[in-house]
């Protein structure tokens, strides 16, 4: 009896720490449920409040429009004024290229606009000795007539004393001799009459070329200043788009931004619109952000958006809006886009890039370069 006793305590006191182990098993687990409940609930709250009104993703980029520079002329680079990752202004001086072939173009240029303009003057002058020969050749034409005049009385003269002599000549008061006289006479008059004709034809074909050439000179002119003709316009065309490649020799800077991809050295010849480096406008980035296709149903331009760059953490937050979409998917604009009739399709979810611009003042205080990686979340309660 005395052996049963203690085993009898020993499984009470088993039963009793079983039991209590149990109920504080219970009881964790019912505050274990109540903590789930209530970060449930929480959490039910939060995304019908926040979550539900924003729209977020990891894959974002930062991008920029990018300036190339391109030289305008071939010619060699005699000066390189700027490195990679340096910053420039607008009109600052990036490459000094060899002017001696701009100049001697330019040169060429001025001196045809000169010969353009003295021979304007030169015709302007020819007009006016052709419009005095045209009066040179009236004058001969009036003193031509004048003969002709003359040569007609003479011969009208002739020919009456030609006829008085026949007249007379068969009753024997005309000698043969006198008859004959008037006869050569009257062939001479009329030799004289027919060159005084001719004359007053010939003057008036030469005034009648002189005129001739007097138009066709004053048609090159009529209507034209020195500055207006067009041969001395050319000739200054000509000479400004010299003077434009001669200041091309000069290569500025577009816009601000930092000088990257420099690929141009002291010496080398560049060639025409071959690019020799990029300028990045850090103060004008913008985030590419590629959203899920599933996530755009409700996302509109202006909405607000808020971002944050893997450079400067969470800690860093720029504020921006949505500015747009682009026209397609980044599946659809890769070099072997997906295509049904090629095999290489499958249906997985699409992500649309999204433009989200910046704020300019929090862009210079945390400035942001080109491929940086950002995080993106848009406001869809700003719609």
């Amino acid at each position: 009896m005395a052996d049963a006793r203690p085993e009898f305590t020993s499984e009470a006191s088993k039963a009793d720490a079983a039991a209590q182990r149990q109920d504080t098993r219970r009881k964790w687990l019912v505050r274990l449920a109540l903590v789930v409940l209530v970060f449930g609930a929480a959490y039910a709250i939060w995304y019908l409040l926040i979550g539900r009104n924003h729209v977020g993703t990891d894959n974002a980029y930062v991008n920029a429009e990018v300036a190339q520079v391109t030289p305008l002329i071939s010619a060699q680079a005699v000066e390189v004024l700027v490195t990679d990752t340096q910053a420039v202004k607008r009109g600052d001086i990036l490459v000094k290229l060899d002017p001696t072939n701009a100049r001697i173009a330019m040169a060429q240029a001025e001196a045809d606009l000169a010969e353009a303009r003295r021979k304007f003057r030169q015709t302007v002058a020819t007009s006016g000795a052709l419009a005095a020969q045209v009066e040179a050749r009236g004058a001969d034409i009036n003193q031509a007539r004048a003969q002709l005049a003359t040569a007609q009385a003479d011969f009208d003269k002739a020919r009456i004393d030609l006829r008085r002599r026949e007249a007379l000549a068969p009753n024997g008061a005309v000698s043969g001799e006198e008859l004959t006289s008037a006869r050569k006479g009257y062939a001479a008059a009329q030799a004289a009459l027919d060159l005084a004709r001719a004359g007053v034809a010939t003057a008036e074909a030469t005034r009648g070329a002189a005129s001739g050439q007097l138009a066709a000179n004053d048609a090159l002119v009529r209507g034209s200043t020195i500055d207006t003709d067009p041969a001395v316009l050319a000739a200054k065309a000509k000479l400004d788009n010299a003077r434009l490649d001669l200041g091309r020799s000069i290569i500025r800077a577009p816009i601000d931004g930092v000088v990257t991809r420099r690929q141009v050295q002291v010496g080398q010849r560049v060639a025409q619109g071959t690019s020799i480096m990029s300028i990045v406008p850090l103060a004008h980035v913008y985030v590419d952000a590629n959203f899920k296709e599933r996530q755009l149903g409700r996302v509109k331009p202006g909405m607000p958006a808020t971002v944050t760059s893997d450079l400067y953490g969470g800690g860093v937050v720029y504020h921006g809006k949505v500015v747009g979409f682009s026209g397609g998917t980044g599946a659809s604009m890769a070099l072997i886009p997906a295509q049904n009739a090629t095999g290489n399709w499958i249906k997985v979810v699409q992500r649309l890039p999204v433009r989200i611009a910046l704020d300019p003042r929090e862009l210079a205080e945390h400035p942001l370069r080109v491929g940086l990686s950002m995080e993106a979340e848009i406001d869809l309660s700003g719609e």
